[in-house]
């Protein structure tokens, strides 16, 4: 049975998967006549989760209208994962408990790669929202003009609110964007484009807000056993795609089942009732403990760690990392001692309960085929929200030392290791995509496992770019700890065990 075709079908789909009833002709024709929410990232999470979340409310009868998905930048993804389906996915949800569900994706009603759709869809009055998962780098790229731009035409189309709302894993996400298109906006007036009008229409929060939101899901990649259950299951469209941008995808998305997503509630235009479907609205200082106690401390510095080591010792996933004493310690000390003293408690989580979570069900799952290599995308981008606001805590915090961290420091050395690009058994590996890679691995091109490290200019250039690491890595001594720990990972194959065991036995 392939997607349309269950669709269609699906009182004749005899297997244990779950086709939403609602008449998904009218919900399109609902939607594209007075759309209500655009979307910029067609990657795996928003299928797994945001997509998912509306489909909830769709079924309920609380909404009759779906999500318009546009992509900019891998425009493949469209043609490949989206197009040829409808739209439509399959959400195999991985448990910690070995059970697996499979549900499909009806909500997404079109996807659009076209900037003059995208200008049409932005100025229609009733939409309400505008989100985006293009993770950090994305709001650096040129997608962030073109919002601008975007928002210019709504502006002389009537100027009617809405909101731009961030669901990517970066700190204070909802200011990242208002900061990126009014750069962009700014620029606009200055070419003669826009009046002074535009920019009090967007920093009028009656008009045009940027509510900050927190979002928790593990999407790994579509695995191949996933893939082979389906087939046997006798689901047809299992097609694994990989893009000219690297991206992973496939007609259906392997998930955990867990997830949070925290929004600040500022909607100037409206919005669906999501709470329906188990996402939290609260105000934006509940958002923002609620990102810094995972981002920062209780998740995603953990996920880090795991990453690097797993890329050097070889491991495939994560859960099979968390049966490895050494790098199981690393995580829990990392959480629990290095973590915990500076985490935000936001009132609607307990951050123990979380990392007891995080570290006993969610790494642990055996039936979560996250790698190592996909967590390490990026890392240069992760590594100042994931650590850095940890740093400045134990900095200005007088009860607390950071000559007494360990733990992050080896993270930190790890890292350095890792940009060799050489395992702990000597061979070579393949670096995951990270915006300033080549700037970073020039900077240590001479250091050679085995030898001695005569040149240390690369290690000091990279320990002192406080767009990495925050704080002055030097004058609080942790630029020494790191680079000690990192020599003693360049002895040799079977250094970076050696460590682990030192500091993690």
């Amino acid at each position: 049975m392939k997607l349309v075709e269950a669709w269609e079908k699906r009182n004749e789909w005899k297997n244990d998967y779950h086709i939403p009833s609602y008449d998904r002709t009218a919900v399109k024709n609902n939607t594209l006549k007075a759309p209500i929410w655009l979307h910029f990232g067609a990657g795996n999470i928003f299928r797994a989760f945001i997509a998912a979340a509306m489909d909830t409310l769709i079924e309920q009868g609380l909404s009759d209208k779906g999500i318009i998905v546009c992509e900019d930048f891998d425009k493949e993804l469209i043609d490949k994962a989206y197009r040829p389906y409808d739209s439509l996915s399959l959400l195999v949800t991985l448990k910690a408990d070995g059970s697996i569900s499979r549900k499909v994706i009806g909500s997404i009603i079109d996807a659009v790669t076209e900037n003059d759709r995208m200008r049409a869809l932005f100025c229609e009055p009733s939409v309400q929202m505008v989100s985006f998962t293009i993770t950090e780098k994305g709001y650096c790229g040129p997608l962030m003009r073109k919002i601008a731009e975007f928002c210019l035409e709504r502006y002389k189309n009537g100027a009617f609110p809405v909101a731009l709302v961030s669901m990517d894993n970066c700190a204070r996400n909802g200011e990242v964007l208002s900061n990126a298109v009014l750069r962009h906006a700014r620029n606009l007036v200055v070419e003669g484009y826009a009046d002074e009008g535009f920019i009090k229409y967007l920093t009028d929060p009656l008009k045009v807000s940027f509510p900050w939101s927190a979002i928790d899901k593990i999407t790994p990649r579509p695995d191949a056993h996933v893939k082979e259950l389906l087939e046997k299951e006798g689901f047809e469209d299992t097609q694994q795609i990989v893009t000219k941008f690297n991206t992973y995808t496939a007609p259906y998305v392997n998930a955990e089942e867990t997830e949070y997503l925290v929004i600040e509630d500022a909607f100037p235009n409206g919005r669906p009732k999501l709470e329906a479907a188990g996402i939290m609205f609260s105000n934006r200082e509940t958002v923002e403990k609620f990102e810094k106690m995972k981002v920062g401390t209780c998740l995603n510095p953990l996920h880090t760690a795991l990453a690097i080591f797993g890329c050097l010792l070889g491991y495939e996933t994560v859960h099979e990392e968390m049966k490895d004493e050494n790098m199981k310690k690393l995580v829990w000390e990392l959480g629990y001692k290095e973590g915990m003293p500076v985490a935000c408690n936001p009132g609607i989580a307990s951050p123990g309960d979380f990392l007891h979570e995080v570290l006993t069900k969610r790494f642990t799952n055996p039936f979560l085929p996250d790698s190592p290599r996909r967590i390490a995308l990026d890392t240069s981008q992760k590594i100042p929200v994931r650590f850095g606001q940890t740093l400045k805590a134990y900095e200005s915090t007088p009860e607390l030392d950071l000559d007494s961290l360990t733990f992050i420091p080896l993270v930190f050395a790890g890292w350095l290791r890792y940009l060799i690009g050489v395992n702990d058994r000597g061979e070579s590996f393949e670096l995951s995509p990270d915006p300033r890679l080549e700037e970073l691995t020039g900077l240590l091109k001479d250091i050679k496992l085995g030898k001695a490290l005569i040149n240390e200019e690369g290690i000091d250039a990279i320990l002192s770019d406080r767009s990495i690491f925050v704080i002055d890595m030097y004058s609080c001594g942790m630029a020494k700890k790191v680079k000690e720990m990192f020599k003693e990972m360049i002895k040799g194959p079977g250094a970076v065990r050696k460590v682990l065991q030192k500091y993690c036995g």
